[in-house]
């Protein structure tokens, strides 16, 4: 079962383009890399020479010889006589190049030779672009790609277009939704935050129509994580990034999220730890989420490095993570307990890093002052909160309301209310997180 993703259109306007750059494909393992890249090759070329360098070791060794194209064809045919190269008409695809990340440096002389198109894909390429003597800088084109988000999730439960276009209307506009819409929505969007986004276990559930086997399934992927760490990651490193790893579930659960390292473990520091933190979200498995030294703008280079929240790079995954009376009655009840805060801002993390923001929050250092998340317009710095019950937004009322802050204007609050307009502060149900984006371009343009 093929679910449609956004990256299905991102490749038509790359073969569309006539001066197209070799592509490189990045993301986290299982999120459907692959399969997205083998249903666009099989409508679009004659012939496909595929190249997994994790199932086929023995062609790791085809730029011996150097990464000009014909000697590099040519020890590709030798190997497997019946690969067929037509120029103008082949994709070379290599797969899983994190296990042969030198073969990135070819791709300047593919680009520069012409007759064929190269894509490449691996799960842990953050990681081992340092390993690369060349990655052809100026050669190549970057895509990065994450497991499903919302607006994808509705595509595979049937969902088009048109469906987004009216719920961004009703943002636009500032129009409630009925009582019927918002029970659907809701519904749709915890289904969304237990199964999460990877592409095997959605299939799952739209083909069995229920939550049967998912969990396994996520768990499985959580194995093969972990099956990563020990196989990439270098001595003591190992335990240290799965200490990390596991640490993070229960961190998010605590009432302050800022993650701390003696929490990993006894005597942990950060300077042991800091490069196991970095090592998975090289591996897009983790995002962090940066303190501002102060809210205002510009976002780079305003943050404290050694200050950051963590969270999943699939939602889904923060619930397979935890212990199983916890799952189970998420599962069956919808009852997220201590982990409420967590999974909602997980959620809403996941949602805007999907939609290209990077992930800020501020607190005070006297800790009188917080917000947890901060986007931006083409003006205005804009504070997001997210909250799990209903209630007060003191912060976001402080930030919007101190001339101090003087980038900041108005604000996003997202709940399980409805949609509304008070004091300067837009809410939103949390389903509508993934829209964000459009609705501030829509917003702009209106103002303009």
């Amino acid at each position: 079962m093929y679910l449609r993703r956004k990256i299905d259109l991102y490749l038509q306007g790359w073969f569309d383009d006539e001066d197209r750059k070799p592509l490189i494909i990045k993301g986290a393992r299982q999120i459907g890399k692959t399969e997205s890249i083998k249903k666009f090759a099989e409508s679009h070329y004659d012939s496909i020479v595929e190249i997994n360098f994790v199932e086929s070791p023995q062609f790791r060794t085809i730029i011996e010889d150097g990464y000009e194209v014909d000697q590099i064809i040519r020890n590709i045919t030798r190997i497997d006589p019946g690969l067929n190269f037509v120029p103008g008409k082949t994709l070379l695809f290599f797969d899983e190049v994190q296990s042969c990340p030198d073969i990135l440096t070819s791709l300047k002389f593919f680009s520069i030779d012409g007759r064929y198109d190269v894509i490449c894909s691996g799960s842990l390429l953050g990681i081992n672009y340092k390993q690369i003597e060349s990655v052809s800088v100026g050669y190549k084109t970057d895509y990065e790609m994450f497991s499903l988000d919302f607006e994808e999730f509705l595509w595979a439960r049937g969902y088009d277009d048109s469906f987004k276009a009216d719920v961004l209307d009703h943002m636009v506009r500032l129009v409630p939704f009925n009582d019927t819409f918002t029970n659907v929505m809701q519904s749709l969007f915890m289904d969304y935050a237990v199964l999460g986004g990877m592409p095997e276990v959605v299939a799952r559930y739209i083909e069995n129509g229920n939550f049967s086997g998912t969990r396994d399934l996520q768990q499985q992927i959580i194995a093969a994580y972990r099956e990563d760490i020990r196989k990439y990651a270098v001595g003591a490193d190992q335990t240290r990034i799965t200490n990390v790893f596991d640490s993070i579930p229960v961190q998010l659960a605590r009432e302050c999220k800022k993650f701390q390292i003696s929490k990993v473990a006894p005597n942990a520091r950060f300077h042991d730890y800091g490069g196991c933190i970095n090592w998975l979200e090289d591996a897009g498995i983790v995002k962090k989420c940066y303190c501002l030294n102060f809210p205002e703008l510009p976002l780079k280079g305003n943050y404290d490095s050694t200050r950051f929240k963590l969270y999943f790079a699939d939602s889904g995954l923060l619930v397979a993570s935890l212990d199983e009376e916890a799952q189970d009655d998420l599962r069956a009840n919808k009852n997220l307990g201590v982990y409420k805060g967590a999974l909602y801002e997980n959620m809403t993390a996941e949602a805007l890093y999907k939609n290209g923001y990077s992930l800020y929050y501020y607190k005070r250092e006297d800790g009188t002052l917080e917000e947890d998340f901060f986007i931006r317009d083409q003006h205005n710095l804009i504070p997001v909160e997210v909250k799990a019950r209903s209630g007060r937004s003191k912060s976001l009322q402080t930030l919007i309301n101190n001339e101090r802050y003087h980038d900041i204007q108005w604000g996003i609050k997202l709940s399980l209310n409805n949609v509304g307009y008070m004091n300067n502060v837009y809410t939103f149900p949390y389903y509508c997180s993934f829209l964000l984006r459009d609705w501030i371009n829509a917003r702009e343009t209106e103002e303009r």
